[in-house]
C-alpha cells in the first residue's frame, strides 16, 4: 500500500513539474514567441558591415551632475544607461517587445511564468575584467529594489524570491500575476558588486562608474559635456544582438543653455544630429549654407510607434466638464484645420486617439469579435459610432470659423443645458456663464491655446489663459489644479501595467498619477488587467483596441498633432540604415563615413 502510494504521488509531482518546465531559449516576447530565430546573426536595423571609426558628438539642453542613473538624486549625464550600463537581455526596436540573450545568453521561462532562469555567458565581464557573475546579478537586483529609482523599486518588490543557483546561473520567483515581470527582470541594469563594495551607491558622483557595456567614460566636464570611448575589450562585441552596433570610437554629449544654442552648434558643425520638434523652423530654420550644397542632409524618418497622444486635456474633477456631451461639444470647436495651415506650414496630422498611427489603433478598424466579447466582459458601454472604426476627430473648412461645426457644437451644448443669454453662453439652470481657465508653461502651449481661445469666444465662452513657471505647472499636474492643460503621453508598442497610472480609477484622487483628466471607469480598470495578462498577440491587440475606444468615447481630452515621422537633420558623415527600427534613427545602429 505504501509503495503504490509512493507511486502515485512521484506520478503527482512529475506530471506537475512537467507541466511548467520549459526549455532554455535564446529570447522572450511579452505575447507570442520571438520573430528572430535562435541562429539570428544581427537585429533587423543594424549593418553588420558598417565601419568602427569616428566620433558621434550630439547637443542636450540642460545639465548635469551626476554619473549614476540609477538613484533618485541629483541629474545623470545622457547615454550613461545605453553606453556603459548592460542589462541581462537586450530588447530588439524592430518589435513591440521582444528580448533577446546578451549578458544571460539563455533563459528558462515556464508558461504561467512564475520564474524566470538566467543563464549567464560565461565571456561576460565588467570593465575593469572582472567578470559578471549571478552575485552581481543578486546584488542589482537587491540594491535597486531597496535603493534605486522608484520604477526599479516597484517593480522588484513584486519578486518573491531570488535564488543563486551557481557562479553562472541565477532564479527569480514570481507570483505569475504580471506576465511583464519576467521582461522587466531582463532589462535590470547590472552593477559590479565590487565596485560598489568601496562606493556608496545612492550618493550622487562624478568618477566614472565601472560597467560591462561597449563604451567607457573617458571624459567628464560637469554640466558642460561627457565623452564615451568604445572599449577595445567589450567581451560582448560578436553577439547577434551587438554586431552592426556600436559603431563609433567616440561618442561625446555636449550640453546646452537652451534649445536656440543647440541649434547654432548643429549649424556650425560642433554636434552631427539634430531631431526637430518645431515644424515653423523645419520649414524655414534649414536654409543655411550646408543644407543647400548638400552637407547636411535632412530626413523624414518613418517610425512605427504609436504618435505622441499630445492634447488639451479636461479635468472631469470640475464640474464644468463633468458632462462627456459637453467635452463632445468643446472638441468640435478646436479647429486644426485652421491652426495646421496658419501656425505649422501644413506639416502636422490630426491625432485621433491614444494609439494613433499603430496597429494598437482603434480608429480604421471595427471591432471584431474577441473584442466585443472583451467589452461586454468588463462592462463596457461604448456607441456604436465607435465600434466600426469610422469614427475621427471633426474636420472643418480651414476657415477658423466653420458654421457648420460651430452649429453642431452649440446644438450639443443646448442638450447638456447650456444656451445663450446676451451672447453668452450660460447654464439653464444656475444661470452662470460657462467660463474656465488652460494652464500653460510655454509660448508654443500659449499659442495653440489662444487659438483655442479665439474659437471659443464665437460661440459665447470665455477662456483664460495663464502663464506658469515649470516647477508651478509640475506642482499643477501633481495636485490635479487645473481647469484644463495641454499635455502629451507617450505610448509604446507594448503598453502594460503604466497604463493604470495613466488612466487607473485610483489616479481621480490619488495625486502623482498621470491620470490627469480624472476618469473613473471600473471598465477601463478591467482592460488595463485583461492587457497585461494576455498571452497572444491577438488578444493583446484587442484589448489595447477596446481601451482606446473607451477613452476615445469618453472625449476626456482633445487631441492636438503630431509630425508624420522624426525630422532629423544629420551632417552628411552620419549614415544609418535603409532599415530603421519602429522607434526610427538609432544612435547605436549609425556610423561615421569617412571622406
Amino acid at each position: 500500500m505504501k509503495n503504490l502510494l509512493a507511486s502515485i504521488i512521484a506520478v503527482f509531482l512529475f506530471f506537475q513539474t512537467t507541466a511548467t518546465r520549459s526549455e532554455p531559449t535564446h529570447g522572450i516576447a511579452m505575447q507570442g514567441k520571438p520573430a528572430l530565430t535562435a541562429d539570428f546573426k544581427h537585429l533587423p536595423y543594424a549593418n553588420p558591415d558598417a565601419p568602427k571609426s569616428g566620433i558621434y558628438r550630439r547637443a542636450v539642453t540642460g545639465s548635469f551632475d551626476t554619473l549614476n542613473p540609477m538613484i533618485v538624486k541629483g541629474r545623470a549625464a545622457t547615454g550613461l544607461r545605453v553606453y556603459v550600463f548592460e542589462s541581462l537581455l537586450a530588447r530588439n526596436r524592430s518589435e513591440p517587445f521582444t528580448l533577446y540573450g546578451l549578458i544571460a545568453e539563455k533563459i528558462d521561462v515556464p508558461d504561467d511564468r512564475t520564474s524566470i532562469t538566467f543563464h549567464l555567458n560565461k565571456k561576460a565581464h565588467f570593465s575593469d575584467g572582472t567578470p559578471v557573475l549571478a552575485s552581481d546579478i543578486l546584488f542589482s537586483f537587491e540594491t535597486l529594489r531597496e535603493k534605486g529609482r522608484p520604477n526599479h523599486r516597484g517593480y522588484y518588490k513584486k519578486v518573491l524570491r531570488a535564488k543563486v543557483i551557481d557562479d553562472h546561473t541565477i532564479t527569480f520567483h514570481l507570483d505569475g500575476k504580471d506576465r511583464e515581470l519576467v521582461l522587466i527582470l531582463g532589462l535590470m541594469p547590472v552593477l559590479s558588486q565590487k565596485y560598489f563594495q568601496t562606493h556608496t551607491f545612492e550618493k550622487t558622483t562624478l568618477e566614472p562608474i565601472v560597467g560591462s557595456g561597449p563604451y567607457v567614460i573617458s571624459s567628464v566636464k560637469p554640466g558642460e559635456s561627457i565623452v564615451y570611448t568604445r572599449d577595445p575589450n567589450y567581451w560582448g562585441r560578436d553577439l547577434p544582438v551587438s554586431k552592426g552596433l556600436w559603431n563609433f570610437d567616440k561618442v561625446r554629449f555636449e550640453y546646452f543653455r537652451d534649445n536656440q544654442a543647440a541649434f547654432e552648434a548643429f549649424k556650425k558643425n560642433l554636434v552631427d544630429t539634430r531631431f526637430e520638434a518645431d515644424p515653423n523652423k523645419w520649414s524655414n530654420g534649414y536654409d543655411f549654407a550646408a543644407v543647400k550644397n548638400g552637407k547636411v542632409k535632412l530626413d523624414t524618418v518613418v517610425t512605427k510607434l504609436p504618435k505622441p497622444t499630445s492634447a488639451l486635456v479636461f479635468n472631469t474633477r470640475r464640474e464644468i466638464f463633468a458632462d462627456p456631451v459637453v467635452r463632445e461639444a468643446l472638441g468640435l470647436v478646436f479647429d486644426f484645420e485652421w491652426a495646421n495651415a496658419k501656425l505649422f506650414h501644413g506639416l502636422f496630422k490630426r491625432t485621433q486617439g491614444f494609439y494613433t498611427g499603430s496597429d494598437l489603433s482603434s480608429i480604421g478598424h471595427s471591432a471584431n469579435d474577441i473584442e466585443k466579447r472583451l467589452l461586454k466582459t468588463v462592462g463596457a458601454n461604448v456607441p456604436a459610432r465607435f465600434l466600426d472604426g469610422k469614427f475621427t476627430q471633426p474636420i472643418s473648412d480651414g476657415s477658423g470659423r466653420d458654421r457648420k461645426t460651430l452649429r453642431k457644437a452649440v446644438m450639443l451644448f443646448a442638450k447638456a443645458g447650456w444656451k445663450f443669454k446676451n451672447r453668452v453662453l450660460t447654464n439653464t439652470k444656475s444661470g452662470k456663464p460657462f467660463v474656465f481657465e488652460i494652464v500653460v508653461q510655454n509660448p508654443e502651449q500659449e499659442k495653440i491655446s489662444l487659438h483655442y481661445q479665439r474659437s471659443l469666444r464665437q460661440i459665447g465662452i470665455a477662456v483664460t489663459i495663464r502663464q506658469v513657471d515649470s516647477s508651478q505647472f509640475q506642482q499643477r499636474l501633481q495636485t490635479y489644479d487645473f481647469d484644463m492643460i495641454p499635455f502629451t503621453w507617450y505610448n509604446s508598442l507594448s503598453p502594460g501595467n503604466e497604463q493604470a497610472f495613466y488612466w487607473g480609477s485610483q489616479g481621480r484622487k490619488q495625486e502623482g498619477t498621470r491620470n490627469y483628466m480624472g476618469v473613473a471607469d471600473p471598465a477601463i480598470d478591467k482592460l488595463i488587467d485583461e492587457m497585461v495578462k494576455a498571452s497572444s498577440g491577438e488578444a493583446f491587440i484587442a484589448s489595447v483596441r477596446a481601451l482606446d475606444r473607451l477613452l476615445v468615447s469618453g472625449f476626456y481630452i482633445i487631441p492636438l498633432y503630431h509630425a508624420n515621422g522624426q525630422w532629423l537633420a544629420r551632417w552628411s558623415h552620419i549614415r544609418y540604415s535603409d532599415k530603421v527600427s519602429n522607434y526610427g534613427f538609432r544612435a547605436e545602429a549609425a556610423w561615421f563615413e569617412k571622406k
